[in-house]
């Protein structure tokens, strides 16, 4: 049910398109896109991951890339505003995370407009808790864009140990005038519906974690900066622990690079929290 106490809206009239649009604000979004291609090839082939079925559909499945046994497991929860991309694209944020002893999970999911942004959602529910059943413990999700929107909904769901959510989406509402709503056939009832700026607070008596980092690059738009800004304060006032963070110089593609890099704190961060959440 939303929450009555979610913050306002923004009070000035903005072009939503260009803040939204982060391939056309990016110019060579593809050159990072490719980068994103050729790193994921080599790790997949460094470190061949286990595939496993989390569901029936073709797309309902997860690469599994193995620390060692009985290592802690982080979820990656992938973005393309779900309507694009699938687990292949992200294989090379493993190593980092592998080298620090974490095993990390990347679930595909079917893509709008095939299905609806609640069937994701659904697809992600299921992929996120076979992940637990498999451990016996709710993991670290963390996911970009719309995988940070995604994130955020499995820690207020109590199914995640801590969230962190990388330029993510929190309030649906702006998208629809856009051509992002093309393939989401979103309207008012519904986007705030699948807001998780709505969505219960997870506290103290919310079973999971109470931890929510909420990052974006610097170099973003001002909506994106926003959104994890309202994020952050709106679930920190309810008691949440939360942190949010505008890395310097690093836009909506960039703003993943730290993730490649093992010592970075991006990934240290990541590491303890996963840590944390195994050792619980």
């Amino acid at each position: 049910m939303p929450n009555s106490q979610a913050p306002s809206p923004r009070t000035c009239p903005l072009d939503l398109e260009a803040q939204y649009n982060n391939r056309a604000l990016v110019p060579d979004h593809p050159a990072v896109m490719q980068r994103w291609r050729e790193t994921a090839e080599a790790a997949h082939a460094a470190h061949p991951p286990l595939e496993i079925a989390y569901g029936r559909g073709p797309r309902e499945v997860m690469d599994l890339f193995e620390a060692a046994p009985g290592a802690p497991v982080a979820v990656f929860l992938h973005g393309g505003y779900w309507q694009s991309l699938d687990k292949s694209w992200f294989s090379g944020l493993a190593p980092a995370l592998l080298a620090q002893g974490v095993s990390l999970a990347i679930p595909s999911y079917d893509l709008c407009p095939a299905v609806r942004l609640g069937t994701i959602l659904g697809q992600v529910r299921a992929a996120v808790e076979h992940i637990r059943g498999r451990t016996g413990a709710r993991p670290v999700v963390f996911g970009h864009s719309a995988g940070g929107h995604m994130a955020a909904c499995m820690l207020s769901e109590g199914r995640a140990s801590a969230a962190m959510a990388i330029s993510g989406v929190f309030d649906l509402a702006p998208l629809i005038g856009t051509s992002l709503n093309t393939a989401l056939d979103l309207d008012a009832r519904e986007a705030a519906a699948l807001s998780p700026i709505h969505w219960p607070v997870p506290n103290g008596s919310t079973p999971g974690g109470t931890v929510l980092d909420c990052i974006v690059g610097a170099d973003e738009s001002s909506e994106f900066l926003r959104q994890s800004r309202m994020m952050a304060d709106h679930w920190a006032a309810h008691g949440v622990e939360t942190r949010y963070e505008a890395l310097p110089g690093l836009n909506h593609f960039t703003v993943l690079d730290p993730l490649f890099d093992e010592d970075s704190a991006t990934t240290r961060r990541i590491v303890a929290l996963s840590r944390a959440a195994k050792a619980a």
